[in-house]
């Protein structure tokens, strides 16, 4: 698929992902590509490029299947119900291995996280889940060092948030890591977006 030179962020979709940590992340990936002039590219896809059923009851036409990106900057996986399988899955879990020795920043979102730490990406780190899910994350993988209350983790290649408006904040910090914090300052105040506390010290 054709896109710009620019930094290229992708979106996994999947059956039951839940509708926030998609379209969160998203809203905030092409308010920046509307603006920037590094001429970033946000593209949701799917495994294998059909429409899903999100978890609650949205149905969502991905832009592409995974074997038709080009190189990703950021792979952002979300959370929801439909992550169950996914943790189990090991042509999923092997898929990320696989995705992760390509892809600069790895981010979870929400319990998305579970599948990053099922891959075996978050041994002896520090991470952060959806608050109620920190039980089912270290039964995933319990070296996994929790920062409770954080809205997200930063841990250079693997970027962990905690969902919902969390994984707004990260998509935020993300632009400032691949641009700068004032185009992410700038996207904040585009969509209107109140961050959380800990996010105001560096936008």
């Amino acid at each position: 698929m054709s896109i710009s030179a620019g930094p290229h962020v992708g979106i996994l979709v999947f059956d039951d992902a839940d509708e926030l940590d998609i379209v969160g992340p998203f809203s905030v990936f092409a308010n920046w590509a509307a603006h920037s002039a590094l001429q970033p590219t946000v593209t949701t896809f799917s495994h294998d490029g059909a429409g899903v059923r999100l978890a609650h009851g949205l149905r969502l036409v991905p832009a592409a299947a995974a074997d038709e990106l080009n190189a990703l900057h950021v792979l952002v996986h979300p959370g929801g119900a439909g992550v169950g399988a996914l943790v189990s899955s090991p042509v999923h879990l092997e898929w990320l291995r696989t995705a992760h020795k390509g892809t600069p920043v790895i981010a979870g979102v929400g319990t998305g996280v579970l599948a990053l730490a099922a891959a075996g990406m978050l041994a002896w780190r520090p991470a952060v889940t959806l608050r109620g899910h920190v039980d089912a994350l270290l039964a995933v993988d319990p070296s996994v060092v929790v920062e409770s209350g954080a809205s997200f983790v930063d841990d250079g290649d693997v970027v962990t948030s905690a969902g919902i408006t969390g994984g707004i904040d990260l998509a935020l910090h993300l632009v400032a890591r691949l641009e700068t914090p004032t185009a992410a300052r700038a996207v904040r105040e585009r969509i209107a977006h109140e961050s959380a506390s800990d996010l105001d010290d560096g936008l």
